[in-house]
């Protein structure tokens, strides 16, 4: 059963206000501490065995499923969007990232709920991230959210993280991605798009689509962590 794109976007707004307004007063205060405890992890995660992918225009980058841990992350990754990526991502206005939101984005299943971050090969920090979250009266379905900061939008990471999160999905029983746009988000239909969805109704300012998952997922080559 669809749901009217409508009602869809005013639950977004709603889940907005109500999952995710002190982490911005918090990260100021412990700006110095927070900072380090990235470069610690962002170093430590680069040292890893994994290797990096190259974008189309020859950066690079890790993505691995995102952890309990990576809330300062999250948190520096969010400080990095302008007001308009915030405002398209969130489908209304978003000034800071509650405790209840980094806890919400980090603690993730990897079954119903997954997560993939990427991060800067070269300067360490978070770049990226793409996630589901399966539809409880649809278990083969899952609404899907990527984010990328400014400055790596348009080099082709997007594109690479719905790929990977598409695998994990399958690999989970997922057959359907479902998406709600805001009208005017040229990249994000782009991306839905390029990636193979389906434009299936537009509404009030936002548009909704649908990618089915076709074919066997890949076999997974870093666990979930």
């Amino acid at each position: 059963m669809m749901i009217h794109p409508d009602f869809l976007a005013s639950l977004a707004r709603d889940r907005s206000a109500a999952l995710m307004a002190a982490a911005e007063a918090r990260r100021r205060t412990r700006q110095t501490t927070t900072t380090t405890k990235i470069k610690i992890k962002a170093t430590n995660d680069l040292a890893s065995s994994r290797p990096p992918v190259r974008l189309r225009d020859g950066s690079a980058v890790l993505i691995r499923p995102v952890r309990k841990t990576d809330a300062p992350l999250l948190a520096d990754g969010f400080a990095r969007l302008s007001e308009r990526s915030r405002w398209t991502r969130f489908l209304g206005r978003k000034s800071t990232l509650t405790d209840a939101d980094l806890r919400f984005y980090t603690d993730v299943d990897h079954h119903d709920h997954e997560a993939l971050g990427a991060l800067d090969h070269v300067r360490g920090g978070g770049v990226g991230v793409a996630r589901y979250v399966r539809d409880r009266d649809c278990p083969d379905a899952a609404e899907i959210a990527v984010t990328i900061v400014d400055d790596w939008q348009g080099r082709g990471l997007g594109t690479e993280l719905v790929a990977r999160l598409s695998d994990r999905a399958r690999q989970e029983g997922i057959r359907r991605f479902t998406a709600v746009v805001a009208e005017g988000n040229t990249a994000a239909a782009g991306l839905l798009r390029s990636s193979g969805a389906s434009l299936i109704h537009r509404g009030s300012g936002v548009a909704e689509y649908e990618l089915e998952l076709t074919g066997a997922p890949a076999e997974a080559s870093w666990g979930k962590e």
